[in-house]
């Protein structure tokens, strides 16, 4: 068979660079596209092994030595955790690549060798190849980040003073800040809709200061605000008038939920 090896170390060149890119962005690292197009450079070298008779154990060796010596060039060494961390996101990321181009490989290959192209002319493969990679590791990062998100959803039940309660799908706002100046209690905002009506009409005023906006909340006291099995009675229940957040949230906590109680 025909084995375009320059287009194989190119296209690994490619793989690579697109790796470390997506670690670079989805850790905020801020490396220089100079550093990581050396640390994706270094790693093509394991391409040449592909033409060197060394057992299975001392290749997967040489590819972890390889593999963290990319990291280290493209971000650099900070301590025991940063490193760890780059290259974990560099595997996990590896791992979603790889998939996705064996999954792309047999279903648009006329014929398969491992991670050899063999074709008389160059293939439509190849083109996928390129184009969808970027796009399916773009996908991957942005669905991980709302996977991660989902980490600040919580369910909530509110206890009023009359004795009722309700139970509310909450989102952890770090943003919501918001105490009243005269009790020094917290305020979680809730949808109205999900207030009962007898409820409402115990409101008082809180004033509140964001970084745009002042005015008066609607407010109302509670008798506690339970969050995994543990309650509080040091808040009050701001009423939203509109739609909070999508996903079906009807309570945004406050800041200092996550400080008492989860």
């Amino acid at each position: 068979m025909t084995v375009y090896v320059d287009l194989v170390f190119f296209l690994n060149l490619f793989f690579d660079f697109l790796l470390l890119l997506t670690v670079n962005n989805t850790l905020k690292r801020n490396a220089s596209l100079k550093r990581l197009f050396l640390g994706a450079f270094v790693g093509s070298i394991t391409i040449f092994t592909l033409f060197l008779s060394i057992s299975s154990i001392l290749l997967f060796l040489f590819k972890i030595v390889l593999s963290i010596l990319m990291c280290t060039i493209s971000f650099g060494i900070k301590d025991k955790k940063y490193v760890i961390q780059n290259l974990s996101y560099f595997y996990m990321t590896s791992t979603v690549l790889g998939g996705f181009l064996y999954f792309l490989n047999l279903t648009f290959a006329e014929s398969h060798y491992g991670i050899i192209f063999s074709y008389e002319s160059i293939s439509v493969n190849y083109l996928f190849l390129v184009i969808f990679s970027p796009v399916m590791l773009y996908i991957y990062v942005k669905q991980r980040k709302s996977v991660v998100c989902y980490g600040q959803y919580y369910r909530a039940v509110i206890h009023f003073l009359n004795g009722g309660s309700i139970e509310v799908n909450s989102y952890l706002d770090t943003g919501n800040k918001l105490i009243d100046p005269v009790t020094k209690k917290k305020i979680v905002i809730v949808n109205e809709k999900k207030i009962p009506k007898n409820v409402r009409k115990q409101i008082i005023y809180v004033p509140y200061n964001t970084l745009n906006y002042h005015g008066l909340m609607k407010c109302f006291k509670i008798d506690s605000l339970e969050i995994n099995g543990k309650m509080s009675k040091n808040y009050l229940v701001g009423i939203s008038e509109g739609e909070l957040l999508r996903d079906g949230v009807d309570c945004i906590l406050n800041f200092f939920c996550a400080e008492e109680m989860l």
